[in-house]
């Protein structure tokens, strides 16, 4: 089993929201259809534009810890040096 940290968002440089799962494609899923109520779905956070994938929940806790006590420009730093085009990496995961 894989544990992901990922980041949510709805547009370039829009609000930015920071998980973790143990299954990504279904939790990016319910973000995309709003199925759980929340923060995503109150601010429109259909995008994933980052993910991380490790080996432990315990390590993805961590990188999630991580990465919500950092400052919005690191996260923003963090998203550019992955997918500087801010693209919607849904279906790339979707389809793994």
């Amino acid at each position: 089993m894989t544990f992901c940290v990922y980041i949510m968002t709805n547009k370039p440089q829009g609000t930015l929201y920071v998980g973790y799962t143990d299954d990504l494609a279904r939790r990016v899923w319910e973000h995309r259809t709003a199925a759980v109520p929340g923060f995503t779905q109150k601010h429109g956070l259909t995008k994933l534009v980052y993910y991380e994938a490790f080996d432990t929940r315990e390590a993805a806790k961590q990188r999630e810890r991580r990465l919500k006590s950092w400052l919005r420009r690191w996260k923003i730093e963090a998203i550019d040096q992955m997918n500087p085009h801010w693209r919607d990496l849904y279906e790339e995961i979707a389809s793994q």
